[in-house]
């Protein structure tokens, strides 16, 4: 733009430098300078911006685009958890060291470390993390196909009031379990993880930005708990519970109806949390631990996820299909039991965090 406001040569944009991140360097992040005096469009330093779309309509615009890319820092949160435990998994099956604690005889050989118990812990949760992620990533990558292509317009409504209730939980939970599954992995190498002769170090470092954009974990459990579950009157949250029913339903007479009948109830009380909290009449009080309700949320869709991927899997024996009924069994002995910890504290309206001013931290 040239300084009479007419295209040109002339920018008003100064490139700055480049952040030099923990992580995720295969992608170029700028610092751009606007107006800092280095051009003078109009006669004065400054940028010249243009209106795009409609005046007050920016936030409508930009929430179209970025609930497009939440999904996908969800889905790249949830690979790069994948690669790591795939990387484990194949060290953990190559890597011997240690015995069994029934063999005692130190002329025994190693074993490979994958035939310890807790390694197939971590590889374990790692999987359910990791492909847990990746199921709720495609099956709201589903949801935006059918909220324009179904071939009812009651259907495409249904698809995208259930889009919007899950896509800030399609965007954090994958972000938060992604890199713990790559830690896993790192533990699961130990020292040789640590190092860059491996690359889950770096799986690792470029996971980590996944929390942070495209919106906060903070900012998605504000705008679950504070938007999402309560819109048209609370009919995203109905609708969500419905179709998480429908699946335990689907379960009776099969070998996870106990996992069906503890989500059930899982699912049940969490909309009842939900009715306390909004109930407080404050909404700082209310929203105070949005976070936690997000985490909450979080772990009850996957753990539907994991019950219709169990379901999914019938009378197949492979080893595919085993590994999906052991890390549904998993998630739901050792994840989804957490779910009412969170609630606990929700439910109760805890004002720790909310009462303690900034000089006490």
């Amino acid at each position: 733009m040239r300084d009479d406001g007419s295209l040109g040569e002339r920018n008003d944009v100064v490139l700055t430098g480049l952040n030099h991140k923990m992580g995720y360097r295969g992608t170029t992040n700028t610092l751009l300078t606007f107006g800092e005096g280095a051009h003078t469009p109009g006669g004065r330093a400054g940028a010249v911006g243009f209106l795009v779309g409609e005046e007050h309509r920016g936030l409508t615009y930009m929430f179209h685009m970025m609930n497009e890319a939440r999904i996908g820092v969800g889905a790249g949160a949830a690979a790069l958890g994948y690669t790591g435990y795939l990387h484990a998994l194949e060290y953990a099956r190559t890597r011997t060291q240690g015995r069994p604690p029934t063999d005692r005889d130190p002329g025994t050989p190693p074993v490979r470390i994958v035939e310890h118990t807790d390694v197939r812990r971590m590889l374990l949760a790692a999987k359910s993390y990791a492909e847990g992620g990746l199921a709720l990533a495609l099956y709201c990558a589903r949801l935006v196909d059918e909220e324009l292509t179904a071939g009812s317009s009651t259907d495409r409504a249904r698809a995208h009031l259930l889009l919007e209730v899950l896509t800030p939980i399609a965007k954090s939970w994958p972000s938060q379990w992604g890199p713990v599954a790559d830690d896993l992995a790192i533990q699961v190498l130990g020292g040789a993880g640590y190092t860059r002769d491996h690359p889950v170090e770096q799986f690792y470092r470029d996971n980590r930005l996944n929390p942070i954009h495209e919106g906060t974990a903070g900012i998605q459990g504000l705008d679950l708990l504070g938007r999402k579950v309560v819109m048209e009157g609370g009919a995203g949250l109905a609708l969500l519970a419905e179709t998480i029913t429908a699946t335990t339903a689907r379960a009776a007479g099969t070998e996870w109806v106990g996992l069906a009948a503890d989500l059930d109830a899982t699912v049940a009380r969490l909309g009842a949390v939900t009715a306390t909290l909004w109930s407080a009449g404050d909404p700082a009080v209310t929203l105070a631990n949005a976070t936690a309700y997000l985490e909450a949320a979080g772990h009850v869709v996957v753990a539907w996820l994991w019950l219709e991927q169990a379901l999914a899997t019938g009378a197949q024996t492979s080893d595919f299909h085993q590994g999906k009924r052991a890390a549904a069994r998993y998630f739901h002995r050792y994840e989804l039991p957490k779910v009412h910890t969170q609630l606990d504290l929700l439910e109760s309206l805890d004002r720790t965090v909310l009462d303690t001013p900034e000089t006490w931290l």
